[in-house]
């Protein structure tokens, strides 16, 4: 396993309760802080390339624009691919993994065995060339002076996007993913496929239209608020199911607020509160590859884990994945069995922060270990290797994400949750297919859409 000399030294300064440790050093010096903007990207990543010259320096010469995307703002257009030209510079396989295990997952190295016929991994020229607003950039800077982790880690104080940019603790780590610069709001409609080893797909289909207060471009979003995001979602397909309505609200503290959820069923007519809403019960139509808590690999309260920090490496990890996201491929052509068809997947070799959560004693989730890697650059979980009860290596979890113009950042696009004991496979959050891809930040949603009431209006 290779860790960079800033992901070692980190490493070393930790232990094996990391998880806590951010409460009592969350804060960092005037000095470290100076660091941002200069050496490290103004959200904390290392602003130069690798010794080697296989990772690239940072350049963010793009804001808010993609090359060959001519976006229409708020408009829905399908993502184009800018490096549709390029070709891999490596391609690995069962048979000449040995020389490459030190860049992969485990659950990457376990996909290359079970399938070493159809399985493999195209690995392309790195790019690190689009950047975060400049409001994103001030925020980081304040979180990194003035953000604290409370109870127990379980929920902080400060400005809701970016909390830790030099982060100390595991724990830090996973907050920057489940709230990093995304979409203040997102409209769209999406497709889930839970595909069989046979080749066989039940389908699924979901209209969303999510606010997220903590990625206000207009108002820094403070922790005092209380509720830092709230989703409401429609199911369209099986058609059993057409009309059922979610509504959540995610707090910003789980130790002090927690995560509100209702449920409208048109067969009853009838909005229910649904407490305990999320960890690991199962993601309906997913045939149990995949659960709630793994909606961008890892959602909700870290209570149930420990969460340690192992470090940074370099690892092959899906980026600048539009090719898997454009409206010219289809689903017939990505989703065959046992894993997504590998040639519509673009991995790059890139600075991961890796993340080891292990089940706390007293607690119970169907994922006894989870391991997730975290983009240095954008703060997004993209991969993620999760563990039974027995230690037991079980699935392997991938998110392609894109750049988007309508709020300059990252949009999570295919996510793909892969049984490596059943050969069976999710594929979430899809939009190939769709009349429109998302609509992010256009700010026409309100917290009185977010209600159990409103959840009765749009059901009657």
């Amino acid at each position: 396993m290779k860790i960079t000399r800033t992901g070692l030294m980190l490493a070393v300064a930790v232990t094996a309760n990391s998880g806590l440790l951010g409460s009592a050093f969350a804060e960092v010096s005037p000095q470290e802080a100076a660091k941002l903007g200069k050496e490290l990207t103004c959200v904390g990543a290392e602003q130069a390339g690798n010794a080697e010259g296989t990772i690239p320096p940072f350049t963010g010469k793009y804001l808010g624009e993609v090359p060959s995307w001519n976006h229409v703002k708020f408009s829905g257009d399908q993502p184009v691919d800018p490096y549709a030209a390029e070709k891999p510079i490596l391609v690995i396989t069962a048979q000449n993994m040995g020389q490459y295990e030190a860049h992969l997952t485990e659950g990457q190295k376990a996909l290359l065995k079970k399938y070493p016929t159809t399985y493999k991994m195209n690995v392309y020229p790195g790019h690190r060339d689009f950047r975060y607003p400049d409001y994103v950039c001030r925020r980081a800077m304040d979180n990194a002076l003035n953000a604290k982790l409370v109870n127990d880690g379980e929920g902080f104080t400060g400005i809701g996007q970016v909390p830790f940019p030099i982060p100390k603790s595991g724990t830090e780590v996973v907050w920057n993913h489940q709230l990093p610069a995304r979409a203040y709001t997102e409209e769209k409609t999406t497709d889930l496929a839970s595909v069989l080893p046979n080749g066989s797909i039940g389908w699924g289909r979901a209209y969303a239209r999510n606010l997220s207060m903590a990625n206000s471009p207009t108002t820094d979003p403070r922790t005092e608020d209380k509720l830092s995001a709230m989703s409401n979602n429609m199911t369209l397909k099986p058609a059993r199911d057409n009309g059922t309505l979610s509504i959540a609200h995610e707090p910003y503290n789980y130790g002090t607020d927690a995560r509100q959820a209702w449920s409208y069923s048109p067969s009853t007519r009838r909005v229910r509160q649904l407490p305990g809403y999320g960890f690991d019960q199962p993601m309906i139509g997913t045939n149990g590859t995949m659960t709630v808590d793994e909606d961008r690999l890892f959602n909700g309260s870290p209570e149930r884990y420990t969460w340690k920090l192992i470090g940074k490496r370099e690892i092959y990890s899906p980026a600048n994945a539009f090719k898997a996201n454009t409206g010219t491929v289809k689903y017939a052509e990505i989703l065959t069995p046992n894993h997504p068809n590998p040639e519509f997947m673009r991995y790059e070799l890139r600075r991961v922060w890796v993340v080891e959560a292990d089940l706390k004693e007293g607690f119970r989730h169907v994922y006894g270990k989870r391991v997730l890697f975290i983009d240095e650059d954008t703060w997004h979980a993209v991969m993620a290797d999760n563990y039974d009860a027995r230690g037991q290596l079980w699935k392997h979890a991938m998110i392609n994400y894109y750049y988007h113009p309508d709020m300059s950042a990252w949009q999570a696009g295919s996510q793909f949750f892969m049984d490596l004991n059943s050969g069976q496979y999710t594929g979430y959050g899809m939009t190939n297919e769709s009349k429109k891809g998302p609509i992010l930040n256009e700010g026409k949603f309100t917290t009185d859409q977010y209600t159990a009431d409103a959840a009765r209006a749009i059901g009657r």
